[in-house]
């Protein structure tokens, strides 16, 4: 059960440093802020969560650079990688990871029916994040024990939208460091916001991609905290917590410990 009232999670979620702005990247957020299960806090500044960093601009890279980013994992599919490119290295040098948590994206892929509304979105966040965890729970624990290594932070991990892939991961390291289950659903809920950004970039900026956009269901386009709080539970019931789960995958206390360390300095 959580301690945490509607009060105290606004206050906590919605702080004024979690988004960092950039001209082409929509959904850039500090994980700072968040209370750990040993009652230390997530500093400001050592691990990011974002949406497609291949389209940094020149003005946003300075921004990369004034953060102090090391670490850089793109968790897209190598066919993403191979049509919109990845982090752009040769100019703002960093250490490079690219572990696709999935082969292709779901919009390639069969997908069963849903209906078109909200309860449509959550069934379907709920699918697609157990096929995810059955598919990728190995790529997941690699990204996490590269997070854990000595020097790697700051670091920020992201997938296209930083919606999905971005999401589970950050859900896996929250919760695995003992964040309260409801910051963590609220923490994923932020980036319904960062969808309308990306939407109103997009219509500005390119008009092929809003047509793609509006034929997508919108079921596809959600992120609703209820799928989140459903997969908790899912790893709840089946390995006694998410920090189990974490362990059952590969990775260990002592990686989870230096991890917490290393975000907590």
């Amino acid at each position: 059960m959580s301690s945490v009232t509607a009060l105290s999670l606004s206050e906590i979620v919605d702080d004024s440093r979690r988004l960092v702005s950039f001209e082409s990247v929509h959904n850039f957020r500090d994980l700072g802020g968040y209370e750990l299960g040993d009652g230390r806090t997530i500093g400001w500044g050592r691990l990011f969560r974002a949406d497609g960093l291949y389209r940094l601009t020149d003005d946003d890279l300075d921004i990369m650079d004034a953060l102090g980013i090391r670490t850089v994992i793109d968790l897209r599919s190598s066919g993403e990688v191979d049509s919109h490119g990845r982090y752009p290295v040769e100019k703002h040098p960093v250490a490079f990871h690219h572990l696709p948590i999935i082969d292709a994206t779901w919009m390639q892929d069969e997908v069963p029916e849903f209906t078109d509304d909200e309860q449509g979105g959550i069934d379907f966040l709920v699918w697609a994040y157990r096929d995810m965890l059955a598919k990728g729970a190995d790529r997941f624990a690699h990204a996490i024990r590269l997070l854990a290594i000595p020097q790697a932070a700051p670091a920020v991990f992201h997938c296209a939208a930083g919606k999905d892939r971005t999401g589970i991961m950050a859900a896996l390291i929250l919760a695995g460091l003992g964040v309260d289950e409801e910051i963590v659903a609220a923490d994923y809920g932020l980036t319904a916001a960062a969808m309308d950004r990306m939407r109103a970039w997009v219509l500005a900026n390119h008009p092929e991609m809003a047509d793609q956009m509006g034929e997508t269901p919108s079921f596809m386009l959600a992120a609703r905290p209820e799928a989140i709080r459903q997969i908790m539970l899912d790893l709840r019931t089946e390995h006694g917590s998410v920090r189990d789960f974490l362990s059952a995958i590969g990775v260990g206390t002592a990686q989870l410990d230096a991890l917490a360390d290393a975000l907590t300095l």
